[in-house]
């Protein structure tokens, strides 16, 4: 299950995301059109009135980035589609970065807690991370300047810059006196979109794709590679809450598990000709069992390797219905550093069918939420290479659903509380080695510690709900405590190993097998049908 805290937060980060989620990506600028028909122009002319009315009369005055950037131009693109967007220098700024995998700044994530801006938690091998920040460090200062009433967006703008420069940043930490200083060089903050393979079980192996940037399927093949893709004798795929990326790195990713020419995508627009994407190479016989774990936050190139992995019947889909954005964007770069991500087609499935949801008659909040998870088209029916049936028009619909258990009042109050994480900013308050030996796993004694810290704190909760719940507390004190002591990439670890949902997709794997063995059956049988038609 993924982290309980980060699902608080997960709605609008996707929303932000998907907006970065660019099916494509084109360096071409916008080519003025050499004609507008008659309603265009007089359209323009109402636009150009109405703009310098405002302009002359309002009261205050009007600042023309504030009316067309924010303004004009992203409520003409709302009226398209929940995805065709504008990006203002900030914006266009982020979205590179984040196709290309980079930044520069001092590597941690940082959220709002208790009015303040705190350290979640500094990326292994990062500049703070070698500076020694923790998590639940609280961040009052950054270059002379208070953080004081300042949002995580102002202050993480803050600590990033230019590779080689410095930044001062002043913590206030649980059991020092006085406030530390760290001065830290500023370098470039590469973040894997896949993290470390690992194994779950021998022959079992774990691969996660967070989202598809520049980087996404060389990393993947080299994480594959250095954990020996040969001895892999199942493999799950974790997709859940991937809001898609590049569509060529999806493409590939998808082809890394297909065989030569097979369809990965089929793109559809209006204003370009329609494009079959394949696998450009063959897969080097690698037909081990895949399950790929989705859920509604998975969209876009994620559907793309989803549904192409689902139609050619080389990978079991586990999980909820994902997004369903079949929505190509096309990224324009426009002056002043800004840009327009404009929806130019419609991807389709291997066996043709469209994912998209449909967006009419609903807010962009209802759209977003996704809580309609079996919304498909019925009319829109196809078959997967094997016969089985598949739909259209909502998603791609999992072989085998799955459902997050609902999280309990006492669980939902620990989390809305910050309670593990104030706890383990309060288990290594003073010490100067924040690391844990190798092996620790969190005891009974610090289970009870953890029961009297909610009672000093003040926090409510009943024994009967602390001992119902006691198996619960124990996995969230390993988790929250090993991002400190063991650092985050191996806290993440800790946490799929614990997952139920992989556990379960584990026990698929079966499933998945029997859908290869059956593609082969199939391959034998259909060679041998045109042998005899040969001969004849």
């Amino acid at each position: 299950m993924p982290s309980q805290r980060r699902q608080y937060l997960l709605i609008p980060l996707f929303i932000a995301l998907c907006s970065l989620a660019i099916g494509l990506f084109s360096a071409r600028g916008v080519k003025a059109a050499s004609s507008l028909d008659e309603a265009t122009a007089n359209s323009s002319k109402a636009f150009t009135s109405v703009y310098d009315l405002v302009e002359k009369n309002f009261a205050d005055p009007v600042k023309p980035d504030k009316a067309i950037y924010n303004g004009a131009i992203p409520g003409m693109l709302r009226e398209l589609d929940p995805h065709s967007n504008f990006f203002d220098p900030k914006a266009y700024r982020a979205l590179r970065d984040d196709q290309q995998g980079h930044y520069y700044g001092v590597g941690m994530t940082v959220q709002a807690h208790a009015s303040h801006v705190v350290v979640v938690a500094p990326f292994t091998g990062s500049p703070a991370y070698k500076a020694g920040l923790r998590p639940g460090d609280v961040i009052t200062m950054v270059n002379d300047k208070s953080t004081e009433g300042l949002g995580v967006s102002e202050v993480a703008d803050l600590l990033k810059g230019p590779k080689g420069t410095s930044v001062q940043v002043v913590v206030s930490r649980e059991g020092v006196e006085k406030p530390i200083t760290f001065n830290i060089v500023r370098d470039e903050i590469a973040r894997a979109s896949v993290p470390d393979a690992f194994w779950l079980k021998p022959g079992v192996a774990y691969l996660k794709i967070e989202q598809f940037n520049e980087n996404t399927s060389k990393e993947m093949t080299e994480k594959l590679a250095r954990l020996g893709e040969k001895e892999i004798k199942g493999l799950v795929l974790d997709l859940r809450e991937n809001p898609g990326g590049l569509l060529n790195e999806g493409i590939e990713v998808a082809g890394h598990f297909l065989k030569k020419n097979e369809t990965v995508v089929s793109v559809r627009g209006r204003a370009q000709p329609n494009k079959t994407y394949t696998a450009r190479s063959d897969n080097g016989g690698k037909d081990y069992p895949v399950v790929v774990v989705v859920n509604r936050y998975t969209a876009s190139a994620a559907e793309i390797v989803s549904g192409a992995l689902q139609d050619h019947d080389r990978a079991w889909i586990f999980g909820e219905t994902t997004f369903g954005k079949g929505l190509v964007q096309q990224v324009y770069p426009l002056s002043d550093n800004t840009g327009l991500a404009l929806t130019t087609a419609h991807y389709y499935t291997p066996s043709g069918r469209l994912i998209q949801r449909d967006y009419s008659n609903i807010s962009f909040l209802d759209y977003y939420y996704h809580n309609n998870l079996d919304q498909r088209n019925t009319q829109d029916v196809k078959m997967t290479d094997s016969g089985r049936t598949v739909y259209g028009g909502g998603g791609i619909t999992p072989d085998e659903k799955y459902t997050v258990p609902k999280l309990n009042k006492f669980q939902l109050q620990m989390l809305r509380k910050y309670a593990f994480y104030d706890f383990s900013a309060r288990y290594f308050a003073g010490r100067k080695d924040a690391t844990l030996p190798q092996g620790w796993q969190p005891d009974e004694k610090l289970v009870n510690d953890f029961h009297d810290f909610l009672m000093k704190n003040n926090i409510p909760f009943t024994d009967a709900d602390f001992i119902a719940n006691h198996d619960w507390i124990k996995q969230q004190l390993y988790h929250e405590l090993a991002i400190t002591g063991f650092g985050f990439d191996e806290s993440e670890k800790i946490r799929i190993e614990q997952d139920p949902e992989v556990l379960k997709a584990m026990e698929s794997l079966p499933k998945a097998k029997a859908l290869v063995d059956n593609a082969k059956k199939m391959m034998v049988q259909r060679f041998a049908l045109q042998e005899q038609a040969a001969v004849r």
